[in-house]
């Protein structure tokens, strides 16, 4: 008798449970309307848009086929309507979206309505400078729908606009070179020396999550080395991890001094030079703007006859 206790006791709670629907965790993103802008620029417009929504939200982007089947012949331009075509595919939102010339700029304003009530749930404008300027905003737009957070509130590199980097030093350009100083402390070799002074010079650019780059250094010698760094986000607070390979003169043994090599008769012939190997961590500030500081501690470690490793500490800017 247990057994089919059980059995009926799982029935009754099954039959019970409300079933999930799988639509209701869809949103549409409507064409979009636009005025004076040629068909083509608009039509690569919503598919970036499409795209980026598909990675950024949760929600699964019904497909254009299926919303211009619901949409028909009509324009749909306000927010009743974006219900509406919301509900007759029984998606959990619905995304309007226009485009409207003004000179050389585009005004681009975009509304995300809750279909169950008609509610809006995001309403914002933002300008792109040019046709061109419409990939990166399309980016944006799609986050902030994803996040339903304001256009301006989630700046991330590589969605950085036009208008923005005009208005507050947003950066547009992947591109960066700076300087760091700070300190070389001896780990291994270096003739047990103290501490001494450290500049760096950087060149590097940033590839989706990863900074690669050339630095130039003055510390102990002088080096120069390749890195790379793996960018741990696209926000203004960046922490990064990362390795470098290249090579360091050092010249602080006593060896090759001229007071070693004159006062005693067999100095030992030891080579200073070799690979350099470096292990970093650090972090990026003001990461989205055309200037960052970072702070910055690495591990290097010279293949030389005086095995020669170390801790540098740095700070600087980007």
């Amino acid at each position: 008798m247990k057994p089919v206790a059980i059995l009926i006791f799982l029935a009754l709670f099954f039959i019970n449970v409300p079933a999930q629907n799988p639509e209701s965790d869809k949103i549409v993103v409507l064409p979009i309307i636009s005025n004076g802008i040629d068909l083509a620029s608009v039509k690569t417009a919503e598919s970036i848009l499409r795209m980026e929504l598909s990675k950024q939200s949760t929600l699964t982007v019904i497909t254009q086929k299926r919303t211009l089947e619901a949409v028909g012949n009509e324009s749909c331009s306000d927010e009743e309507c974006a219900k509406d075509i919301g509900q007759k595919l029984d998606a959990k939102q619905a995304l309007l979206c226009k485009l409207n010339p003004l000179g050389e700029k585009i005004i681009v304003q975009y509304i995300l309505v809750e279909t169950s009530t008609g509610k809006n749930l995001l309403s914002e404008q933002t300008t792109a400078l040019n046709v061109e300027d419409l990939e990166p905003v399309m980016k944006r737009v799609a986050i902030s729908v994803a996040k339903v957070l304001p256009f301006n509130a989630n700046p991330e590199v590589g969605t950085i606009v036009g208008q923005e980097s005009i208005e507050s030093l947003r950066r547009a350009s992947r591109y960066n070179f700076g300087v760091g100083f700070g300190y070389l402390y001896p780990d291994q070799g270096y003739d047990s020396d103290k501490k001494s002074f450290t500049i760096n010079g950087y060149f590097d650019y940033e590839i989706q999550d990863y900074a690669v780059g050339l630095m130039l250094g003055a510390r102990k010698g002088f080096a120069i080395n390749l890195y790379g760094n793996y960018l741990f986000s696209r926000t203004d607070v960046c922490p990064y991890l990362g390795g470098s390979l290249g090579f360091h003169w050092v010249s602080s043994h006593q060896s090759s001094s001229y007071y070693y090599t004159t006062y005693y008769p067999n100095p030992v012939n030891k080579a200073e030079d070799g690979i350099e190997l470096g292990l970093k961590t650090g972090v990026r500030i003001f990461h989205t703007y055309n200037f960052q500081l970072f702070i910055q501690g690495e591990y290097i470690m010279t293949f030389n006859d005086y095995n020669d490793k170390a801790f540098v500490f740095t700070i600087g800017i980007l």
